[in-house]
């Protein structure tokens, strides 16, 4: 997966000019998103057990957006399944604490949770909101950031000289490619008491569990963070009613069908029902 991964990454880079960018945007848009899926794999320590290794493996900041050890440390932290979806504790919740927002700001959180402003707006309010968090952090992830916007730079440097201008890759390619991991996270988790019944089943087709590496049976990766993205599906398929009945109707049976659902109606409430 990981030769797949950078190797059909660097292929569309080196043909650029050849593949022309009606063929060769949509190439790296879907290997940018692949990238992330694999940085999550990396996270949880696979495929060796050296996190430095695996690390290795994932900081070339292809996705531009955001550096790996960012990612690494927001993640692990969202994995606190008593804590999941609560603002302010779990890192990836897209809900808020109830208290008064002026009328721009509420608007604004309601449409992010529709799909249009999920994918349109949120991988811009992911970004800002990463800044603000590494910004209160000071000094202690200044030298991550120093180091992914030397490499970003690099990157750019090396995407230029194949013929793809710098600001076309941040926009047209990495943003995007975020927009499109996002269709994965859009309805992953809910607010419920039980914090089983808080991660989705979703039992997603091809060409979606491989581009989310089985990420859509959510709730079994939760339970098992350690498993492979390859043994996920073999896992849930020989015990999906005892998931199904652990998830308590938390049940999608595809994302375009989910994004039509919530094309202006938002997926979630905007203020956490318990927080």
């Amino acid at each position: 997966m990981i030769v797949l991964i950078y190797g059909g990454w660097l292929l569309t880079v080196l043909h650029w000019r050849q593949l022309s960018p009606w063929l060769g945007t949509p190439l790296l848009i879907f290997f940018t998103c692949w990238y992330m899926s694999l940085q999550h794999e990396l996270i949880h320590g696979h495929p060796t057990g050296h996190a430095r290794l695996n690390e290795a493996l994932g900081t070339a900041p292809l996705a531009i957006w955001y550096p790996y050890a960012v990612y690494r440390d927001t993640h692990l932290a969202h994995h606190h399944d008593e804590r999941l979806t609560l603002p302010g504790v779990d890192p990836e919740s897209y809900y808020l604490s109830p208290k008064p927002l002026s009328g721009w700001r509420l608007s604004l959180a309601q449409w992010r949770n529709t799909a249009p402003g999920r994918l349109l707006l949120g991988p811009l309010l992911g970004w800002l909101a990463t800044l603000q968090a590494a910004w209160r952090g000071g000094r202690r992830h200044a030298g991550i950031w120093l180091a992914h916007f030397l490499l970003t730079a690099a990157l750019l440097y090396a995407v230029r000289l194949a013929g793809i201008h710098p600001l076309y890759y941040v926009f047209v390619v990495a943003y995007p490619a975020l927009a499109l991991a996002m269709v994965r996270s859009f309805y992953e988790h809910r607010a419920v008491s039980h914090p089983a019944a808080r991660s989705v089943i979703n039992e997603a087709q091809l060409p979606w569990r491989v581009l989310f590496l089985n990420l859509n049976y959510h709730l079994v990766h939760h339970l098992h963070p350690g498993l492979p993205w390859y043994q996920l599906r073999a896992r849930y398929l020989e015990r999906r009613e005892h998931y199904l009945q652990l998830c308590d109707g938390f049940h999608e049976t595809g994302y375009l069908r989910l994004l039509w659902r919530h094309r202006a109606k938002p997926v979630i409430a905007e203020f956490h029902p318990f927080a």
